[in-house]
């Protein structure tokens, strides 16, 4: 009896065995027919940048897309160059302005203020201005903590400090960026006309607007090169930002779906820290860096004496109109 059950089970084992050695050939051994084949077209498709896509049932064309390859190397340039970029533009000029500040100085009026004054800017400028310039203090704020945020607030303050600021941050960037698209719209509106380059902007330039040097004051309409210098980059780059920015707000409107989303983002990020390294420059002329400059775009009324030693043509063409006295004569120093 023993031997027969023996046998039994050593049937039921070869019959067993028998059955499995097809499924482990197919798992455990290679088919150069086919798995080869596959791998190979795979490898190659990936070197080459190709989107691989698989079958899928639903309505949506998107979800075929199984591999993107173009999206490791998105997600290295944010990681990698993307900060080296904004350390470098933006650590870059700040570091420029304190030296220059040290070596310079605050640029002085020459004559001292004259307790007279001329409108430089009415209210609907100075709105525009500040309208303009808020969003953008707001939206750069939040550009960058999405950015760099990670890195730099997380470890101060700690995660969820950071997922609160990130949150409402967001919520900033989004809705504020039509506000500052209005402002762009009525700066353009109302300062063209003053801003387009002509042969008194060559000679400002050589003479370096008169930053460099002190008591040197080159002759400038109501807007010098260097302020119509930053007007065209505003409008321009303004301009590229926002366009960028709607297909941010609004994805797979671009005609190449996640690869022109892709572009857009990086274009957006790279333009962004160089536009904020722009306007510290600009901000530190308007504020510490000129005595009395501030005024312009604060109660929009400027010292006589400042105005004639950094516009003298425009406060010419202001008494032409009768809309400021005469400037006094100025008293010579002592030799």
């Amino acid at each position: 009896m023993s031997t027969w059950i023996k046998s039994l089970a050593a049937a039921l084992a070869i019959i067993f065995a028998s059955a499995m050695l097809p499924a482990a050939a197919q798992y455990n051994n290679f088919n150069p027919t086919r798995e080869a084949v596959s791998e190979d077209a795979l490898l190659k498709a990936l070197k080459s940048g190709d989107t691989l896509s698989g079958r899928i049932t639903i309505p949506d064309p998107k979800a075929a897309s199984l591999i993107q390859p173009q999206g490791q190397d998105w997600r290295n340039f944010h990681e990698k160059q993307l900060p080296t970029i904004g350390a470098i533009s933006i650590l870059g000029m700040i570091a420029a302005l304190v030296l220059f500040y040290v070596i310079r100085g605050k640029i002085r009026i020459d004559h001292g203020f004259s307790g007279q004054t001329i409108t430089r800017f009415a209210s609907l400028d100075r709105f525009t201005h500040w309208l303009t310039a808020g969003c953008f203090i707001i939206l750069a704020l939040s550009g960058l903590n999405i950015s760099f945020g990670r890195w730099v607030v997380m470890p101060l303050f700690g995660a969820e400090a950071f997922a609160t600021v990130s949150g409402y941050g967001k919520l900033a960037h989004n809705y504020l960026a039509f506000p500052f698209m209005l402002g762009l719209a009525l700066m353009f509106l109302l300062w063209v006309k003053d801003n387009i380059p002509n042969a008194v902007d060559v000679n400002w330039l050589k003479q370096g607007g008169g930053i460099f040097k002190k008591g040197v004051h080159p002759p400038a309409k109501r807007f010098n090169a260097g302020q119509k210098g930053v007007f065209w980059l505003v409008i321009v780059g303004g301009i590229v930002m926002s366009v960028s920015g709607w297909y941010l707000l609004f994805p797979y409107t671009v005609a190449d779906g996640v690869a022109g989303l892709q572009l857009w983002t990086t274009i957006h990020a790279v333009l962004a820290v160089l536009f904020v390294a722009a306007m510290f420059a600009h901000a530190y002329i308007g504020s510490v860096g000129m005595e009395g400059a501030f005024d312009a775009m604060g109660t929009g009324e400027v010292d006589l004496n400042w105005a004639k030693e950094h516009h003298s043509l425009w406060v010419d063409e202001e008494q032409a109109k009768g809309k400021t006295p005469a400037v006094p004569p100025r008293a010579m120093p002592a030799e």
